[in-house]
């Protein structure tokens, strides 16, 4: 892909803070974020980047980022996910880099000075909020069963959150509750901005899950007449499932773009290792099975990067991309897997050890195939479009 100059500089920055400074501490806590410093880390890393000058390369320009659309964050976003904490340093992990884009799409004048300038700067965390215990939202978001009620001045919610990622210690919320309708129904959810510190809003444990390198972990959450002004409402009320896809289209695509990177360390790690070992009176690099390995890698690799950047392109034409962006999650999400789980194969007994950062790379884009939309329920979409397409152009 080409790049201009000014985004290869970035690129080329944003490399050498992350091989120099980013990966010597996700080596030395196998990707353990909290076991690295949490929150106390994550300043000391952005004030790396802002140094740097590649800190918020997505955000407005105006808060304070660099303003890079969807194609030019690419690069920039794949050398930072070459550290699994290289996301964290530049103010690009998820979910504060999802819910500064859709701040910047749908928040007023006063929510943007409120919530989005302060997490554009990296002085406070966020969480997104929307998923739930069965049966509420999760893949079927229309299953929202959190209940925003109607108050003077106001909104009180009550309900149950699950996999909320970075809540604990998070400065603010934004929360999808159901303002009308019935779980199952289409429509009537709205989102609420709510700083941590609303009374009736409580993180009530973290969700243990094989992923170590998202900071705040994956938590519960609870609502008990959590009120909410009517300041703090984020778009349009009964509007939420629509301002839902502002952000999840685009946060679909940076996930791609971190996840490459960092199983591109994982791919080169391997490479690496079967060029120099011997076994059998030949290197491992010259014997065919591991030569067709390493292909296929460089296969999905390459695919990935083609179907992200189509997808990028619609988005940055103002297209809601969501045929393209199903298809690039699930695609990007299984060959990933794929080149993580070939680089741990290709170096036998180290590829499952903490010798090498492989194990912990493939460990870590495993729930990528169920993050943002499992890819059961993406292929069911996709599917469908293709159908009404087809009729739609045949009944023309």
């Amino acid at each position: 892909m080409q790049v201009s100059q000014e985004i290869q500089s970035i690129v080329e920055r944003t490399r050498t803070l992350v091989r120099e400074v980013v990966l010597p501490l996700d080596d030395a806590h196998d990707g353990d974020i909290e076991a690295a410093g949490g929150d106390e880390l994550r300043t000391r890393l952005q004030a790396a980047a802002q140094q740097a000058g590649v800190f918020a390369p997505h955000a407005p320009v105006d808060c304070g980022g660099l303003g890079l659309g969807m194609v030019d964050r690419a690069p920039v976003f794949e050398e930072a996910g070459y550290s699994l904490f290289g996301p964290v340093a530049l103010n690009i992990n998820a979910p504060d880099e999802g819910n500064i884009h859709l701040l910047d799409h749908v928040a007023t004048s006063a929510q943007r000075e409120r919530y989005l300038v302060p997490l554009t700067r990296g002085e406070v965390r966020s969480a997104f909020a929307m998923t739930e215990p069965a049966p509420g939202a999760g893949a079927d978001p229309s299953m929202l069963a959190t209940r925003a009620t109607r108050v003077d001045g106001g909104w009180v919610l009550n309900g149950l959150k699950r996999f909320i990622t970075g809540a604990d210690g998070a400065g603010f919320f934004i929360t999808m509750a159901r303002t009308s309708g019935e779980p199952g129904g289409a429509g009537g959810a709205t989102m609420f901005l709510m700083p941590a510190s609303t009374e009736g809003l409580t993180v009530t444990r973290h969700v243990g899950m094989v992923d170590t390198s998202m900071i705040g972990g994956h938590c519960e959450v609870l609502y008990e007449d959590a009120f909410v002004p009517d300041e703090d409402v984020l778009g349009g009320v009964d509007e939420g499932f629509r301002y839902a896809q502002v952000r999840l289209g685009p946060a679909r695509m940076t996930h791609v773009m971190r996840w490459t990177g960092a199983v591109r360390r994982a791919h080169e790690v391997a490479v690496s290792y079967v060029a120099g070992r011997e076994a059998f009176g030949s290197r491992l690099a010259d014997q065919g099975m591991v030569q067709q390995l390493i292909a296929d890698s460089e296969i999905d690799l390459a695919a990935t990067r083609a179907l992200l950047m189509e997808a990028c392109r619609v988005l940055d034409d103002g297209g809601r991309g969501n045929q393209q962006t199903s298809i690039a999650k699930t695609f990007a999400a299984e060959a990933l897997h794929r080149v993580a789980d070939r680089a741990q194969q290709l170096c036998g007994g180290l590829g499952v050890s903490t010798e090498l950062p492989v194990a912990r790379i493939a460990r870590e884009v495993r729930p990528f195939r169920i993050y943002d939309g499992p890819s059961e329920v993406h292929r069911w979409s996709i599917a469908r479009r293709a159908v009404r397409a087809i009729t739609a152009e045949q009944g023309a």
